[in-house]
């Protein structure tokens, strides 16, 4: 469905109530505005974690128990990109 607005004198621009509802947007939310040829896109951002970094690294620190030696960042990262690498086109299923 295509919906039609108008930018106000601020700049500010509403998005539709039967869009936001069909949407799921709501108060607050983050969104991108990307620069396109033909207009603009306004994405979704998506949502970051809400609890500060070093509370979220301290429960997975928790739960995942490594005795072993420290790993360098370089090996992690292969050893993901391979995962997702063998994990084939329907990971997501």
């Amino acid at each position: 469905m295509n919906a039609q607005t108008t930018i106000s004198g601020k700049g500010q621009v509403v998005i539709p109530k039967d869009v936001r509802d069909r949407l799921h947007l709501s108060p607050g939310d983050r969104l991108d505005v990307i620069e396109r040829p033909d207009g603009v896109l306004l994405r979704r951002r998506a949502a970051g974690p809400k609890e500060p970094f070093d509370v979220v690294t301290a429960r997975i620190r928790a739960r995942v128990q490594y005795d072993g030696p420290p790993v360098p960042l370089d090996d992690m990262k292969a050893s993901v990109t391979k995962m997702w690498a063998d994990s084939g086109p329907d990971w997501d299923r």
